[in-house]
C-alpha cells in the first residue's frame, strides 16, 4: 500500500469558512500533511487568499477583489477575514502548502511566485493549475515543484510535459484508476486527486494507488487511512 499525503482542500471549509488562517488551522489540528489554498491578486497587486473573482459567495459582499486595494479588502473582511499569502504561509509554519492559481496572468503568477520566494517558502510550496498557468509558474520559477492539473484521460503530450516539468499529475477524483495510475508511475510522476469527500471514494483512491487525496473531510480521510493495515500518511519532500 502506497502511502498517501492529506492535503486539506482551502482548509477545513465545512467548519470553518475556507481560505482563511482559522480554516487552514483547523485543518492541520485534524490531520492534515499540506494544504490548498487559492491565490489572487487585489487591485494593487498583493497575493490574498481566495478562490472566487469576487467577495458575493464567503462574504456576501458583491465586489470583484480586482478592484479593491489590501487596505479596502481588510475594511470589508475585518482582520481575520482575507489572509494574504505571506500570511498564510506564516501560519501553517513548516507545512506544505499546495497554490492553486485561479485567473492567472504572468504578471500574478511572478508576484506570487516572488512572495513564495521572499518568505523563505520555495521548498515547501508546489502549484496545482492548468497546463497554461503551469507553464508561466515554470518560466518564473525553473525550480518550482509543480502539479498538473489534468482533466481528460488521454495522457499530456511529451513536449508539454517536458515544457512543464511537473512532479505530479492532479486528476478529479473521477478519472482516477488503477491503471491510470500505473501509467503515471511509469512516467516516473506522482499522482494526486481532487477532491475526494466520501469514505468509499477515499478508499477506492487508496486502492488505485494514488500518491495523494485533496479533500474537504479531512478528518474522515484521516480516519480512512489508520483504519486496520493503513501506513501514516507522508509528507512529501520539496524537489
Amino acid at each position: 500500500m502506497r502511502p498517501v499525503t492529506v492535503v486539506a482542500h482551502r482548509g477545513d471549509p465545512y467548519r470553518v469558512r475556507e481560505n482563511t488562517l482559522a480554516s487552514l488551522r483547523s485543518a492541520l489540528a485534524r490531520g492534515a500533511d499540506a494544504v490548498e489554498i487559492d491565490v489572487r491578486l487585489t487591485r494593487d497587486g498583493v497575493p490574498v487568499l481566495l478562490h472566487d473573482e469576487s467577495l458575493k459567495r464567503l462574504w456576501g459582499i458583491d465586489r470583484p477583489l480586482a478592484h479593491m486595494t489590501l487596505e479596502e479588502l481588510r475594511g470589508l473582511t475585518g482582520a481575520e477575514g482575507v489572509p494574504t499569502l505571506g500570511e498564510a504561509l506564516d501560519a501553517v509554519g513548516g507545512h506544505r502548502v499546495m497554490i492553486d492559481l485561479p485567473g492567472a496572468t504572468e504578471r500574478s503568477v511572478r508576484t506570487i511566485v516572488g512572495t513564495v520566494h521572499e518568505c523563505g517558502a520555495g521548498d515547501r510550496v508546489y502549484y496545482c493549475s492548468s497546463a497554461a498557468a503551469m507553464l508561466l509558474v515554470r518560466a518564473a520559477d525553473p525550480g518550482a515543484e509543480i502539479a498538473l492539473t489534468w482533466t481528460t484521460l488521454a495522457p499530456p503530450r511529451p513536449v508539454l510535459l517536458e515544457a512543464v516539468g511537473p512532479r505530479w499529475l492532479n486528476y478529479r477524483f473521477g478519472l482516477v484508476s488503477r491503471g491510470l495510475a500505473d501509467r503515471v508511475h511509469r512516467d516516473g510522476l506522482l499522482v494526486s486527486a481532487w477532491t475526494a469527500d466520501t469514505r468509499r471514494t477515499m478508499r477506492r483512491l487508496i486502492a488505485d494507488g494514488v500518491d495523494s487525496i485533496t479533500t474537504n473531510r479531512v478528518d474522515a480521510l484521516s480516519a480512512v487511512l489508520r483504519g486496520p493495515g493503513r501506513q501514516p500518511p507522508r509528507r512529501p519532500r520539496g524537489r
